[in-house]
């Protein structure tokens, strides 16, 4: 089996790039709703509008990074690891961008901005090591899971198909978390995962308007 050249790699991540950020190419799996569309108020299907944004743009993120962290990886299995987080993060990634489509929202225009940041983020912390390298992997995906939890009591409680979109991708996000533990995953200090929240914070508060 041909090994993939430096070239190669830099064009493979450049394509998925673009589909990510720009939205080119179908995504692998659409979700399985089990509740019909609820008869929503202006105001619960804008502020659904809004959260789902800011999720969506959450889940370029969560590509980018991993995208990044997979290119400058200096193990096989996280390398196949981080992959595989970001083959997942694609399905969440396709239904955040369907219900923004059945609320007739648009996606954030700051998405090729923060597909470029994270990436940058990812790449710089795959050179620091396995240890390193998955112990973000599971931070991220805690500080996910927080903004999760934020946006189901802010939803309305009517709209159960927001609703189960998110509970299923927090349901992966803990999974990935526990895994890149499994794996041999630094446990970060508390002081990093409030600098990593305040990063968060930047994106989730610029997305949910612009």
């Amino acid at each position: 089996m041909r090994q993939l050249s430096n070239i190669d790699r830099t064009m493979s991540h450049f394509d998925s790039a673009l589909r990510t950020a720009f939205g080119a190419g179908k995504r692998k799996t659409s979700f399985q709703h089990c509740h019909k569309e609820a008869g929503l108020t202006d105001v619960a299907r804008a502020r659904s509008g809004e959260l789902m944004r800011i999720n969506h743009c959450g889940e370029i993120c969560a590509q980018a990074l991993y995208h990044g962290q997979a290119l400058t990886a200096k193990d096989g299995q996280t390398k196949q690891h981080l992959l595989a987080a970001a083959d997942e993060e694609a399905d969440h990634l396709g239904w955040c961008e369907a219900r923004l489509n059945e609320l007739n929202e648009r996606t954030s225009h700051l998405n090729a901005f923060w597909y470029a940041s994270s990436f940058f983020i990812g790449a710089l912390t795959g050179l620091m090591g396995n240890r390193v390298n998955l112990g973000f992997v599971a931070a991220t995906e805690e500080e996910v899971c927080k903004h999760i939890d934020r946006h189901l009591s802010e939803v309305a409680e009517e709209d159960l198909r927001t609703r189960e979109i998110l509970l299923a991708m927090r349901e992966d996000e803990l999974k990935h978390q526990a895994d890149a533990i499994d794996l041999g995953g630094a446990v970060f200090p508390g002081w990093l995962k409030r600098l990593m929240t305040l990063s968060s914070k930047a994106m989730t508060t610029s997305t949910r308007y612009i």
